[in-house]
């Protein structure tokens, strides 16, 4: 699966460069979105589909008001009305160019994330498995593997806008998902120790210049 991760502000095109570094198959570009092709793109919006702010309003704007239509139907229909941070889901655009979206919420309802968040990684991650081990549940393609139709993915700064997420740190957050999961790697931690170093790590902080009681 080839991953461009696309920035308009200059801070976090930086961010992604520095974080991308050794990772196959995943490129930055800088500029609109719109400019990128590919199978898929990302929405980071909220568990409940509406997009009307940000990169989402955008999109909408792009596809029509059909591709909110659409992601919202799929969240009532498979998962009661709320897709939770951490899960993704497939919707149509009723586009040739991008004929799909990956609603991969940062957040349930519009809110700062901040610094203090593991967002960033949790929706990048859900992208992935969406198109790693998906299948389709409905429509043309159903029970179909989504990784035989997607084959491309295009990804916003996630948590970057409304978020407020730190450039770097988001940047850092994705491309680790990208790391552990993108290639068919899992992390399992052996012990609670090491899922919370995990967890530190992801945070950007050094689970080794915290003391231990």
């Amino acid at each position: 699966m080839k991953i461009t991760l696309v920035a308009k502000e200059a801070g976090l095109a930086y961010a992604f460069h520095q974080a991308v570094k050794g990772l196959d198959d995943v490129t930055v570009f800088e500029g609109s979105i719109f400019d990128v092709e590919a199978d898929a793109y990302v929405s980071p919006a909220n568990s409940f589909g509406f997009m009307d702010g940000g990169i989402d309003a955008w999109y909408t704007w792009r596809f029509g008001a059909s591709v909110q239509d659409n992601v919202r139907m799929a969240i009532l229909k498979h998962w009661q009305g709320e897709l939770p941070v951490g899960a993704a889901e497939i919707a149509s655009t009723a586009d040739d160019e991008v004929p799909f979206m990956i609603a991969a919420p940062t957040m349930r309802v519009p809110k700062v994330l901040g610094s203090d968040s593991i967002n960033s990684y949790l929706a990048m991650r859900a992208a992935i498995m969406c198109v790693r081990s998906g299948r389709f549940k409905d429509g043309p393609f159903e029970g179909q593997a989504i990784s035989d139709h997607v084959k491309s993915i295009v990804v916003p700064g996630l948590g970057t806008g409304v978020g407020k997420v730190p450039f770097s740190m988001a940047a850092f957050q994705m491309c680790e998902a990208i790391r552990l999961h993108a290639t068919g790697r899992h992390f399992l931690p052996k012990s609670w120790s090491e899922a919370t170093d995990n967890h530190l790590t992801l945070l950007g902080q050094d689970p080794r210049n915290l003391q231990k009681d």
